[in-house]
């Protein structure tokens, strides 16, 4: 299942994740598409089907692309800069939303449910995971892609860009080894435990991809709470700064993980190898996943 928040994060107002919606049979392709966040706006783009989007949510998103994409992100009109108020969603007429997590579906205070679109006769599908463990890879972005590909009616394009996609994977992967890394949102607080990613999330997949072995990987769910004296038993060798879910920086986030008295004592501190990684690329599909995967695997070659 994909997540926009880590356990712990803090400061996202937002309930427990609702079920995933069915795949709809819609009666032609969708002609105008709200996205609730800017990620799943540029997959619709890269899939050519930009024309078709007249308002998205959380333009937060766009921060992590570049060149043309970026451009084409900043032309696409903001309904609302939040996660995706339903008064905003209903206002822009869309015959179809779509976003990136199943979160996005009413868990976030003031975003519209499944069922309400439904009743107003929109369309829904957001990116959804098996909600099991392990994950191991981001078959759930290759997944949304060739499902989006599929209602659009256009499946060789979601093909195409699947193949892409998996190709900048392939040439980032590296062979698993016993490299233990730690995801992280907030510095921990001593008596609260350590809050991170499990074996059911999209970041356990990333981090296999990237050949490092998560941490919490055994805990079969999406988040999970370690003790401190399992984090000091595993002791990581790379910590991932999961920026974007606090007001903090990336540099100020990487600083308190680095002050922690808790992880004081982790190789991952103490030979300076935290990396920062948006969350809008690492929590959920994204066609910068590869990015995440990189950016992980050169701190995981590093510690080996």
């Amino acid at each position: 299942m994909s997540g926009m928040s880590s356990s712990g994060s803090g400061g996202m107002n937002m309930s427990a994740a609702p079920d995933c919606p069915p795949l709809p049979r819609l009666p032609s392709p969708p002609k105008r598409v709200v996205t609730m966040d800017a990620g799943a706006a540029a997959i619709l783009i890269q899939l050519g089907l930009g024309d078709r989007i007249v308002g998205t949510a959380a333009p937060d998103f766009e921060a992590a692309f570049t060149g043309s994409m970026a451009r084409e992100l900043k032309a696409v009109k903001v309904i609302d800069p939040g996660r995706g108020n339903k008064e905003a969603v209903l206002a822009a007429t869309p015959d179809f939303v779509t976003g990136i997590s199943v979160y996005e579906l009413g868990s976030f205070n003031g975003t519209p449910t499944a069922a309400l679109l439904k009743q107003n006769r929109i369309g829904v599908y957001v990116a959804c995971g098996s909600g099991t463990g392990p994950v191991t890879g981001i078959d759930e972005t290759y997944q949304y892609v060739m499902n989006i590909a599929g209602l659009f009616q256009v499946p060789a394009r979601g093909e195409a860009l699947v193949a892409s996609m998996k190709k900048q994977i392939g040439a980032a992967t590296v062979p698993a080894g016993n490299v233990g890394v730690l995801a992280l949102s907030a510095a921990p607080d001593g008596g609260q435990g350590v809050n991170t990613d499990g074996g059911s999330s999209l970041v356990n997949g990333i981090i296999t991809l990237s050949g490092g072995k998560n941490i919490a990987a055994a805990v079969s769910s999406e988040f999970a709470t370690l003790s401190a004296e399992t984090v000091t038993k595993e002791d990581p060798k790379v910590i991932i700064a999961v920026t974007g879910l606090t007001s903090q920086s990336p540099a100020q986030l990487v600083a308190a993980i680095e002050s922690s008295p808790l992880l004081a004592g982790t190789d991952a501190v103490k030979h300076k190898r935290i990396v920062a990684v948006p969350q809008t690329i690492l929590l959920s599909p994204s066609l910068k996943n590869a990015d995440a995967v990189v950016t992980i695997a050169r701190a995981v070659a590093a510690a080996r």
